[in-house]
């Protein structure tokens, strides 16, 4: 390596920032563990912590499963594994070695078997350490006679650890398992469900509440009232005559029912009619920046995307937009009033969104998109039917009082006159109460018929795109096991630019942090997982330090961006770490000739905990899970000491790990 420090740059500058485009948490309980639970479930979940790369966590749970009773040698391995994951030997504190250094003298006291003879080669594999690299012959036979389950663990869990000679031998093989891995179980194809929103259920605006009460309240003082004028006509009639009075009784009965069954449809179906012709009411008609701001404005926007990508054959996007402005804008009101108060966001909504787009799409297909009016119109027959009745009791009505001045009496007419004025206008109130009554049962009926089948249909379009999410959304080990590869073939790669073996290392570290834009994801109690990544890796040699980093699309694996830079040791000047509550954790690298450079490692994320999750708690997960803590103490011992920290920590300098088995 020459002097000074060179910089080689591939492509663009450091710490370009863009904006962050999503993110979710995914409401699972894969890491719950409740307050009372066995050792053994501990244990469970423990390990599930490791699969998962979260090892600082799993040291925790595996730790405290020990310590009330369940230890045997599938525990111990789990927790040895758990001891070295991400971590190199000098990062151990004396008291863990002590404790690994017990743990091995455990060994003779469990029982033979596979997870035995699995905690004897990691006990051997530590004490490989300081020994020059010995001679790895042996230790490498009784690697390779393990379970390749075991095996993987062993060679995955302990990276930091393994060194030298050893690790030149089981590379390619490491190499090849990556490359194997790197793209099973359809991870081109599912990534993308990992950080969709967990759907929020289907909902739908419920009918509104019936009138009916007050109406059938007032209908019998009304309807007594009509009967009783309409009764008292009558007796005029018929005091005067009795045979014209049955008659004009009879013809005002039948046309009475008949206007009363004609007449009830005919404004029925007028009042609904009028209803579906109104504007959809607004419920943010007193909050002008609710409607023209935040989440109305973001579901209208969405509602914009999918129906101009749900477009029936035949039409251009434009106008099938202008075709359903108006349905657009009832549907907006719609799920604004149904779910802002949740105060979630679009995401978590655009199935149900996406769903309304295509129906509409398919309604307009089968010629039912505008068919409320239609449904509504009152044929021509009961129409005239109506009138036809109501002219014939308005005719009864002249022929009563005709009757009735037959019989000559003044005082009678008189009478006859106010008994007619009467029982219009309470048949007429009666009639308002009785067809509002009807009206609004038969409305609340048809309503509550159209609320549940389309509730129904949300439902039904709520499971298939939740089941289809939870069978295509990777776990957390496959995109912890997909991830491990890409480090895995990215280490590969810088080795192999550089022309180094892993005997040319006294160590290495590499920096895994969020690439901008992103979308960003995670389960409760776990790291962040995101679309897009910046691999930063620091191989140290005896000559310096190489760095080499690139940006990943996770979906695919591809890379770009790449840059390398190469120092020695003293220009390093010096590393800092800045935590901001409302920005996250900043890792400041200061060169003696040349500018600050600014890793940020992990974003905020104290606005996206459970009410149940600790924030330091979950900015440790995923501090370990980005490699900072190794990282950091990597780089700070080389900017306070230089090359004496390296020859400190060269790994044929450390004491010896003796096993007690």
């Amino acid at each position: 390596m020459n002097d000074g420090t060179h910089v080689t740059h591939h492509s663009a500058a450091y710490d370009s920032t863009v904006g962050i485009q999503a993110e979710t948490v995914h409401n699972s309980n894969v890491y719950f563990v409740h307050p009372d639970a066995s050792p053994q479930e501990k244990y469970r979940v423990g390990v599930r912590f490791l699969e998962d790369g979260i090892p600082s966590r799993a040291r925790d749970m595996i730790s405290d499963a020990i310590a009330h009773g369940h230890d045997n040698a599938e525990v111990r391995f789990h927790w040895v594994l758990a001891m070295l994951s991400a971590r190199a030997y000098h990062d151990l504190s004396t008291e863990e070695v002590q404790r690994l250094h017990h743990a091995s003298g455990l060994v003779r006291t469990y029982a033979e078997g596979e997870w035995k003879d699995a905690l004897r080669v990691a006990f051997a594999l530590l004490a490989m350490l300081g020994t020059a690299d010995g001679e790895p012959a042996r230790v490498l036979e009784r690697l390779r006679a393990l379970s390749p389950g075991r095996r993987d663990a062993l060679l995955h869990h302990l990276d930091l650890v393994l060194t030298g000679g050893l690790k030149d031998s089981l590379w390619a093989e490491n190499r090849e398992r990556a490359t194997a891995a790197r793209f099973g179980n359809d991870r081109v194809k599912r990534v993308w469900a990992y950080f969709e929103p967990d759907p929020i259920g289907p909902r739908a605006l419920p009918p509104r509440p019936s009138t009916a009460a007050a109406a059938r309240a007032a209908l019998p003082i009304r309807a007594g009232l009509f009967a009783a004028v309409t009764a008292f006509l009558w007796i005029l009639a018929l005091i005067s005559d009795p045979a014209a009075a049955i008659v004009e009784l009879l013809v005002a009965l039948g046309a009475g029912l008949t206007a009363a069954h004609f007449g009830r449809l005919w404004w029925y179906r007028e009042h609904r009619r009028k209803a579906d012709g109104q504007e959809p009411p607004n419920p943010y008609a007193g909050d002008p920046a609710a409607m023209g701001d935040g989440f109305t404005n973001r579901v209208r926007h969405a509602f914009d995307h999918y129906f101009g990508n749900r477009v029936p054959h035949g039409l251009a996007p434009h106008d099938w937009l202008a075709h359903t402005a108006a349905i657009r804008e009832g549907l907006v009101t719609e799920i604004a009033l149904l779910y802002r108060e949740s105060r979630i966001g679009v995401d978590r909504v655009n199935w149900l969104i996406r769903h309304l787009a295509e129906d509409a799409r398919d309604r307009h297909n089968s010629g039912t998109l505008f068919d409320h009016p239609h449904r509504h119109r009152t044929p021509a027959v009961a129409k005239a039917l109506c009138v036809l009745a109501l002219a014939a009791l308005g005719l009864t009505a002249l022929s009563l009082l005709g009757t009735v001045a037959s019989g000559g009496d003044g005082s009678r007419m008189l009478l006859a006159l106010l008994a007619v004025v009467g029982a219009v206008w309470s048949g007429r109130e009666a009639a308002s109460s009785w067809l509002e009554a009807q009206g609004e049962e038969h409305r609340l009926a048809e309503e509550t018929r159209e609320y549940e089948e389309r509730l129904a249909a949300r439902q039904n379009a709520y499971q298939t795109w939740k089941s289809y999410l939870d069978t295509t959304r990777p776990s957390e080990q496959e995109m912890e096991t997909w991830l491990t590869c890409d480090k895995t073939l990215f280490v590969d790669e810088a080795l192999r630019h550089y022309q180094l073996g892993w005997r040319d290392l006294i160590t290495h570290t590499l920096l895994v942090t969020p690439a901008r834009p992103y979308k960003r994801g995670r389960v409760r109690g776990g790291p962040w997982r995101y679309s897009r990544y910046s691999f930063r890796l620091f191989l140290i040699t005896q000559d310096g330090v190489r760095e080499i980093s690139t940006e990943i699309d996770f979906t695919d694996a591809r890379r770009g961006n790449e840059q390398r830079s190469n120092y020695r040791f003293d220009a390093l000047s010096s590393v800092q770490v800045t935590e901001r509550a409302d920005t996250g954790y900043d890792l400041e690298l200061v060169l003696t000739n040349g500018p600050a450079r600014n890793i940020r490692v992990k974003d905020a994320d104290t606005h996206q905990l459970a009410p149940d999750e600790s924030p330091r708690e979950i900015a440790e997960i995923n501090l370990n899970a980005a490699g900072f803590i190794h990282t950091f103490r990597l780089l700070e011992g080389i900017a306070a000491d230089g090359k004496g920290w390296i020859e400190r920590n060269n790994p044929n300098n450390l004491p010896p790990f003796h096993a007690a088995d």
